[in-house]
């Protein structure tokens, strides 16, 4: 298939195409996920499958060649990140059920809490399981458009502001990494100016962390989207 959206089907397979039903080019995601494999072999980035944008588990063979595995938001989520796609489970939620994060905590390898009351909580069970627990900071920095849509918008409660981060940080030992998420559909110059805020605000407990989520909203696939800056930038940060 050389573009997509044309699909090559003769009259008579459309009529007999069950419907409603997803029809996905697997040419073209293939091409894309070996950009995202590209990136992965730049830097010392892993690159994983969001499963609230993209579950169709069919396709979890081919994808699971690609990328190194699944974030979730749920614990069905991180159940079909675990059983049909393999490799990394991360998750994040803004809070936890106590009923469903007794089996998370077997399932998921990273989990992303978003407030220090959350953390506490769960903080026994996390360690006794041998799971990497992260903290979700809010940067303060805007780069969606529309606020409704903007996780940094004014009043925002998800991830913890720089001066509700520092005033807890007795609490946060155990915390191996940080999750972030800012962007939506944007190219890597955004992903630049906001670790440029990351790092000016948060760098002071870089040393104590061994990992951080970037979050999702990367336009990696577009054809615009300036791949080079995003591998300087993770390389950098990596340093």
């Amino acid at each position: 298939m050389e573009e997509f959206g044309r699909i090559d089907l003769t009259s008579e397979q459309l009529e007999n195409l069950r419907t409603p039903c997803y029809i996905v080019n697997e040419v073209k995601l293939e091409e894309n996920l070996q950009k995202l494999a590209y990136i992965q072999k730049q830097t010392p980035a892993h690159v994983i499958l969001a499963l609230k944008g993209f579950a169709m588990w069919s396709l979890s063979k081919l994808i699971s060649n690609y990328l190194k595995g699944t974030t979730a938001s749920s614990l069905h989520e991180a159940k079909l990140g675990s059983e049909e796609f393999g490799g990394e489970v991360h998750i994040y939620s803004p809070a936890y059920k106590e009923a469903d994060f007794k089996q998370i905590v077997k399932i998921a390898d990273h989990i992303s809490f978003n407030s220090v009351a959350q953390w506490k909580k769960y903080k026994s069970t996390v360690l006794e399981n041998g799971k990497k627990a992260g903290i979700r900071i809010n940067p303060g920095h805007s780069e969606v458009k529309t606020p409704i849509y903007d996780p940094c918008s004014p009043f925002s409660r998800l991830g913890m502001p720089l001066e509700t981060f520092k005033a807890s940080i007795d609490d946060l030992e155990g915390i191996s990494g940080l999750h972030i998420h800012n962007l939506c559909q944007h190219n890597s110059d955004a992903f630049k100016r906001t670790l440029e805020v990351v790092e000016r605000d948060f760098s002071f407990y870089f040393d104590k962390i061994s990992w951080i989520n970037f979050g999702g909203g990367h336009h990696i696939t577009r054809s615009n989207y300036d791949i080079s800056l995003l591998i300087k930038r993770n390389k950098y940060l990596q340093k």
